[in-house]
């Protein structure tokens, strides 16, 4: 085949707006297993955008943007669902912002040969794949934006903010995540932000400026994060899948603590996971474990055991069109935070 051939097929990203799941979703707490679990996260997702004084963090792990969820996530931001953003570089940079440079994800199959793909510069992610040729623009994108900023050390939030400023300066990717955040000042961190191909741009970067460059720092996303929870007290977790962002958000609680600030557990949370707790990893850890850490509270707490491309789009969806988020006002937590001012 040829590469045309594997990248012909576009991943449509799904839109909650056009389909109200309320009455199934419903039906759900009257059943049993996953179901009914959802459903419980649903109602309690449902609690966090009533409460007027909750701030809630969304957390991304896994291959989301690329599997068709980037225009939930977007909805969510517009409808001010959400407050502030801790995720993977992958969906943020290799799959966002790879897409608000116009390129796509294409949809494949598990069962392709991938040394064939390897010849013909294809990235396979499961069923979907990624033209590497595309993606190298986007590391020298990052690279670009490096190389335009004061030499110094910024948070992933600030450097994020900065692609931004690239988007609307060439008039590219006006329905992305990074850009939508960016304009209604919700914050993206990535507390790994060298993890995807903004690494990838930043090492070339240094490796051109040796001695004076762009640095991210991630003790200051953790210190900007826990200013956050500081200033809002009453704060809610939606978590996909688990990782990195997961435990990040999760630690700003004992983070307040030690610096000797009288914060609450996260009062609300949700994680939607296909994770195992039985080896002890973090990505499967039960938000009750959450507790013993004195991270989370125990009261509106819902583990859903699905994989998330199934089970966000119900939760969002449910939440939308049961409107909570109508009588809302919007956090704007970027403006919260001591700002760096980054321009391309």
């Amino acid at each position: 085949m040829k590469k045309s051939e594997f990248l012909a097929k576009k991943v449509q990203h799904i839109n909650i707006a056009e389909m109200n799941v309320v009455s199934l979703v419903d039906a759900m707490q009257h059943t049993a297993f996953q179901a009914r679990n959802l459903a419980r996260a649903a109602h309690i997702y449902q609690q966090m955008l009533a409460d007027q004084e909750c701030t809630i963090i969304l957390c991304l792990a896994g291959s989301l943007v690329s599997a068709g969820m980037k225009q939930i996530i977007v909805d969510l931001i517009k409808n001010r669902m959400i407050d502030v953003i801790v995720s993977t570089g992958a969906n943020i940079v290799d799959q966002d912002f790879f897409e608000a440079l116009g390129f796509c994800h294409y949809q494949g199959s598990p069962q392709l040969n991938d040394n064939e793909l390897r010849e013909l510069a294809i990235d396979r992610i499961y069923d979907t794949l990624i033209n590497e040729e595309e993606l190298r623009i986007c590391d020298n994108t990052i690279l670009e934006i490096a190389n335009g900023l004061k030499p110094g050390a910024y948070s992933s939030r600030e450097f994020i903010a900065a692609m931004a400023n690239y988007l609307i300066a060439h008039r590219q990717g006006e329905n992305s995540i990074v850009r939508q955040a960016y304009e209604h000042q919700v914050p993206i961190f990535v507390p790994a932000f060298s993890d995807c191909s903004a690494g990838f741009g930043l090492v070339m970067h240094q490796q051109q400026h040796p001695d004076r460059h762009v640095q991210i720092d991630s003790v200051k996303d953790f210190r900007e994060l826990t200013q956050l929870k500081i200033h809002s007290q009453q704060t809610g977790l939606l978590m996909l899948s688990g990782g990195v962002p997961k435990n990040f958000a999760q630690d700003i609680v004992v983070a307040a603590e030690m610096l000797q600030e009288n914060v609450p557990m996260h009062k609300y949370a949700i994680q939607i996971t296909v994770a195992d707790e039985r080896d002890g990893a973090l990505s499967g850890s039960t938000l009750k474990e959450a507790c013993s850490w004195g991270k989370v509270d125990t009261t509106y707490e819902q583990m859903v055991y699905c994989e998330a491309t199934i089970a966000f789009p119900l939760l969002a969806a449910y939440a939308y069109h049961q409107g909570a988020w109508k009588n809302r006002s919007a956090r704007r937590c970027a403006d919260l935070l001591t700002k760096t001012t980054v321009q391309v």
